[in-house]
């Protein structure tokens, strides 16, 4: 019974020992054993890692943000503003937010910041197929998107672009660039009902200047062959004159008839009311132009042949020019005012377009940074140190355990057959290789 008691011990007392030395005191034991090791590879790592770090390119970003220019009303905007910050409305804050378009213009501005079109005009304006080394521009156009963040805040609705690049200098222009081509597109694909307008009310407006200048020609020349400047106001000057000058003549005959019954016809007074009246009566003639006999014809030329080269037309002339005189300044005046509308409408057009034109709205304008962005060489140093500290103390554990294992172990003996096979093969491909260099 002793004897089992004494056989049993040792069986008693290995879990105590393996309770006192656990796996990681074992491991840390194995490590510190090879500290020596640990520590120049750490070294060397670390002098590696600070050669890498400085010797990487530094990478500068620049940013901007912009606001998409067609925001919804303020009224809107209130409303989206309440249903959203409400929770009993939270579904009409959705609702509010998806007929108000907040997202679509936004989503809508980074497609286009994103297009193939802005891309290339960035290739060809900044030369970025020389700047990257490509050769090809799809190859170019995949490292500027790579070298681009374009993102959109949901809530505000405010897009930032982030641009990387070598140069600071060219990081910011590249940022201006994205802004500039954006403008352009959304100025050149602009086909807004006001745009529309005011090009159906621009061609409008010029045949309207063609018709006015067109009709005033012919007033113009009507009114020179015909010397009827205004109809109305020549009228009503000849009818004045025409009883003034027989009001005159009237009188001027009432008063020879006294005369001649008091000193006879060849009295010198009587003479000369003679000759007044007979002044009178031709001049009475002329106004009402009864002297010459008319041919029936044009008016224009009616008046053009007679011989009363005056101011004013004959008053019996008056009716036949008033007609195509009326029609004339009819013209004229119906020109002059849809001229003067369509005027006003073109200019209201105007305003309207500059106001449906969305403009993008610049927020913070890009500029040159002054700090690099890329690499972190102090935290590049320590990681790759790190990573071959860790690496190298895998291997050490790696190989230890490797050693301990049986010979008979299936693991060592799979091992052992298919690491000949993948040495001699590699050992192959090289030698081929270098056959063919």
């Amino acid at each position: 019974m002793s004897s089992h008691s004494v056989l049993a011990l040792p069986e008693q007392q290995a879990p105590v020992r393996g309770a006192q030395n656990p796996v990681w005191f074992v491991r840390a034991s194995l490590l510190w054993r090879h500290r020596h090791l640990l520590a120049r590879v750490t070294g060397i790592s670390l002098l590696i890692s600070l050669v890498i770090a400085f010797i990487l390119p530094k990478t500068y970003k620049s940013t901007t943000s912009i606001m998409p220019p067609d925001q919804p009303g303020s009224g809107a905007m209130m409303l989206a503003a309440l249903a959203s910050r409400s929770p009993s409305f939270g579904a009409l804050g959705t609702l509010a937010g998806g007929l108000l378009g907040s997202h679509s213009s936004g989503a809508l501005f980074v497609d286009l910041l994103r297009s193939g079109t802005v891309s290339d005009h960035l290739i060809d304006r900044f030369n970025l197929q020389h700047v990257y080394h490509k050769r090809y521009r799809i190859d170019t156009a995949k490292r500027l998107a790579h070298r681009t963040k374009i993102t959109e805040d949901k809530k505000s609705g405010v897009i930032t672009v982030v641009v990387e690049d070598r140069d600071r200098v060219r990081a910011r222009d590249l940022a201006q660039a994205y802004l500039d081509e954006l403008n352009k597109i959304v100025a050149k694909t602009s086909t807004s009902t006001a745009h529309r307008e005011r090009v159906f009310i621009e061609q409008r407006l010029r045949e309207a200047q063609e018709n006015l200048e067109h009709a005033e020609q012919e007033l113009s020349q009507f009114s020179s062959k015909s010397n009827a400047i205004d109809i109305q106001q020549q009228t009503r000057a000849m009818v004045d004159a025409g009883a003034r000058v027989q009001a005159e003549l009237l009188v001027e005959q009432s008063g020879l008839q006294s005369l001649r019954q008091i000193y006879g016809d060849g009295n010198v007074r009587v003479r000369e009311t003679q000759a007044r009246i007979a002044s009178l009566r031709s001049e009475l003639e002329k106004m009402t132009g009864s002297t010459p006999t008319e041919p029936a014809g044009d008016a224009g030329a009616q008046i053009s042949s007679n011989d009363n080269a005056g101011l004013y037309p004959p008053l019996h002339q008056l009716p036949r020019l008033a007609v195509p005189y009326a029609d004339l300044y009819r013209r004229v005046k119906v020109q002059e005012g849809v001229f003067e509308l369509l005027t006003q409408q073109y200019e209201m057009a105007r305003i309207e377009e500059a106001k449906d034109i969305p403009v993008v709205s610049v927020i913070d304008a890009p500029g040159i940074p002054e700090k690099k962005s890329f690499p972190p060489r102090l935290l590049l140093s320590l990681l790759l140190t790190f990573l071959s500290f860790a690496a190298t103390s895998a291997w050490l554990l790696f190989r230890e355990r490797w050693a301990a294992m049986d010979p008979a172990d299936p693991s060592k003996l799979l091992a052992a057959e298919v690491l000949p096979v993948i040495h001699h093969r590699a050992h192959a491909i090289l030698s081929f290789r270098r056959r063919v260099e």
